[in-house]
């Protein structure tokens, strides 16, 4: 392989940056931010035009409710924007321990600890859980979050087939001898596949061989479950899961994230949690408004209830155009084209349509399996939905 030199009238920072990208769009994985206008919303405008908005996590569509918004306002006025430092400083507010006091009561748990993402959270958790000498078990879709905070955390990570029960037993039933402490880790529904993890089964084998169990229920926190409590709801596992992680800035519309359990957990993360004691605290707008979320959700089921009906409309018109969106059972619905370069212009061609629903590329999904990543939103009505299914049929039945 030839190395070009580098350029000598360029700094070493220059050098490396084009050296860089150049690999990156010499593999077709260049990214660029697409820049929006207006609040996240079934509609919104992209470059100028009105677009139908397919590529939210906005799901419950309670980002710029009248009752989010004014709570958030009125927080800023009172409180100011920012919390002023970290909360082991300056910066524990009462608003973040109310907070965390309602989405425990929400949740059925002894306590919850807010973080400033759901990645910082993954990736202060699990290194304050385990170590050099512990076995981190993952499911192999599990988010980029677990897999840096299992590097980071210095344990070993053995990696399962996605959702393989047989491959999670034989990894423990190796490890009950020799491993110090094991953590196995899932989410709660899969970001890319949309489908769920099997937590009914999941949770009691892990526990049966004395792991501790960690699901990051991100997409799942406010749609899924009979209360919207998520897919640890669903399964009837929230007496046995140890540590769940849920966002604050998909469903419930707001920022940050919250990592719940026993009253010992929260106070470890405390104390141990790095990327907890060195951030700086939610701002009290962010946590008025996931307080108002919170409560417009709960009061509202209808938002989660039609959510999935969105959901599953979306999945059978596709299948009626011979569509699959496979294994999805969720509000993340994929349909999977194969080659990067086709998946993003067929992106670009629907968005010209009017549609803004993102291509997602290797290497975010395995190699030849890029696809569009299609999540509708609880207030979409049903011709909305429609047109999209007939678009996308439409594009893909055009010669190439």
């Amino acid at each position: 392989m030839v190395r070009l030199q580098p350029a000598p009238d360029r700094s070493p920072l220059e050098n490396l940056a084009q050296e860089t990208l150049g690999a990156i769009r010499a593999r077709g994985t260049y990214r660029r931010m697409r820049v929006l206008e207006g609040a996240q919303a079934p509609r919104m405008r992209v470059g100028g035009r009105e677009v139908l908005l397919f590529a939210g996590s906005n799901y419950l569509d309670l980002s710029h409710h009248s009752e989010v918004v004014e709570a958030a306002s009125r927080a800023a006025r009172e409180w100011g924007c920012a919390a002023g430092g970290s909360r082991l400083i300056n910066g524990n507010l009462s608003l973040h321990e109310t907070l965390e006091g309602e989405l425990a009561e929400f949740l059925g748990t002894q306590a919850t600890l807010a973080f400033t993402t759901g990645y910082a959270a993954n990736v202060g958790v699990i290194p304050a859980l385990v170590g050099e000498g512990d076995v981190v078990l993952s499911d192999a879709l599990s988010h980029a979050s677990v897999v840096d905070g299992c590097r980071l955390s210095k344990a070993a990570l053995r990696v399962f087939p996605h959702a393989d029960l047989e491959a999670l037993e034989d990894a423990l039933r190796e490890l009950a001898a020799s491993a110090r402490r094991v953590l196995v880790v899932a989410n709660g529904v899969y970001s890319m596949d949309g489908d769920t993890a099997p937590l009914a089964e999941l949770v009691p084998l892990a526990k049966r061989w004395g792991a501790i169990v960690l699901i990051d229920d991100a997409h799942g926190t406010g749609t899924l479950g009979a209360t919207g409590r998520g897919t640890i709801e669903l399964a009837g596992v929230e007496a046995d899961v140890d540590i769940w992680m849920g966002t604050l800035g998909k469903a419930l519309g707001s920022f940050g994230a919250f990592v719940a359990g026993s009253e010992s957990l929260r106070e470890l993360l405390v104390n141990a949690a790095r990327s907890f004691i060195f951030s700086c605290a939610l701002a009290p707008p962010q946590v008025a408004a996931a307080r108002a979320a919170l409560r417009v959700m709960r009061a509202q089921p209808w938002r989660r209830e039609q959510l999935q009906a969105n959901a599953g409309r979306l999945r059978r018109r596709l299948a009626g155009h011979g569509i699959s969106t496979a294994p999805s059972t969720t509000q993340i619905v994929p349909v999977v084209i194969g080659d990067n370069a086709r998946t993003m212009a067929l992106c670009e061609r629907l968005l010209a349509r009017g549609f803004y629903a993102q291509g997602i590329r290797h290497p975010s999904v395995p190699a030849e399996t890029a696809r569009l990543r299609l999540t509708p939103m609880a207030t979409h009505r049903p011709e909305e939905i429609d047109a999209l299914a007939d678009a996308i049929a439409a594009e893909l039945a055009a010669p190439a």
